[in-house]
């Protein structure tokens, strides 16, 4: 199954902008206040044009307009409100994980340093994660995900790894999304312009099953990402360097059980973010 293109062809309508991506981030840490109190001021502003107001009262089809955007601006407002509004945070358990072996790291001499908050020790010279740190790094990055989607977004699902390319592959077919599990051209994001299309549209979101190449090498596509302000989940084992990844997602990235659970708990957000959008009636209107 060859990996999916992105491009404007594929999937119609427009990126989600730093402004939705932040929004969905204070609510993810809990910040919900903000969101209303940046809000206000641009509402009042517009209400307090008398002339724009007066313009657009008769224009009918306008006003519908406007009606449906407050409608659909109201319902992703609710989302935000609700700190797991997908309930993804109760799909996986601390037994799970275990169970799935992603508690394993990888030998004591290559370990990242910017990993060792999230190690619970090191066991005949291998690295063990806490898993009672990655759990809830795990659930801020599925519903992170989940919103993502819920408001229209495209995710790009992104691995090296040979053994686990077809599952990837078909695990972002299956909900709908995109893969890349081939050789990574630099500049593919930051020159896309040339390389394929005026107006290709970039995903909303990266999902790294890899963030490295090899045992050292990071994957390019983590600097893309980074260049071009677009948000990334990623499993981070132990020799990783979590610092370019939005959410980062501490545990074993190698093993195929581990790398399933992965995958599930992923598929599991994104279908429930597409049936949240579908039900809120959300469909072609971000």
């Amino acid at each position: 199954m060859a990996s999916r293109l992105v491009t404007s062809a594929s999937r119609r309508g427009r990126r989600l902008n730093l402004r939705d991506i932040s929004k969905i981030q204070r609510c993810i840490t809990g910040d919900v206040k903000q969101i209303s109190a940046k809000a206000a001021p641009a509402q009042a502003m517009i209400k307090g044009d008398h002339a724009f107001q007066s313009t657009i009262k008769g224009d009918h089809a306008f006003q519908a307009m406007i009606k449906d955007d407050e409608k659909v601006d109201d319902k992703l407002e609710k989302s935000l409100k609700d700190h797991d509004f997908f309930k993804v945070r109760n799909i996986v358990t601390l037994r799970d994980l275990f169970t799935a072996r992603v508690h394993f790291g990888h030998d004591a001499g290559c370990r990242n340093p910017y990993m060792t908050p999230y190690l619970f020790g090191s066991r005949l010279g291998m690295d063990i994660f806490d898993l009672e740190k990655t759990l809830p790094h795990l659930g801020d990055a599925l519903n992170f995900t989940a919103h993502v989607v819920y408001r229209g977004g495209m995710v790009l699902f992104v691995s090296r790894n040979r053994q686990m390319m077809p599952y990837v592959e078909k695990t972002a077919y299956e909900c709908g999304e995109y893969a890349h599990c081939r050789y990574w051209y630099g500049g593919s994001f930051t020159n896309a312009e040339q390389q394929f299309e005026m107006m290709t549209r970039l995903p909303d979101l990266g999902i790294f099953i890899n963030t490295l190449n090899n045992v050292f090498e990071q994957h390019r596509a983590v600097t893309d990402f980074a260049k071009m302000l677009i948000p990334t989940v990623g499993i981070v084992d132990s020799n990783c360097d979590p610092r370019l990844i939005t959410y980062p997602i501490p545990g074993n990235d190698d093993t195929p059980v581990a790398v399933h659970l992965y995958l599930r708990l992923f598929k599991e957000a994104i279908m429930r973010g597409k049936q949240k959008r579908k039900e809120d009636g959300l469909e072609d209107k971000s």
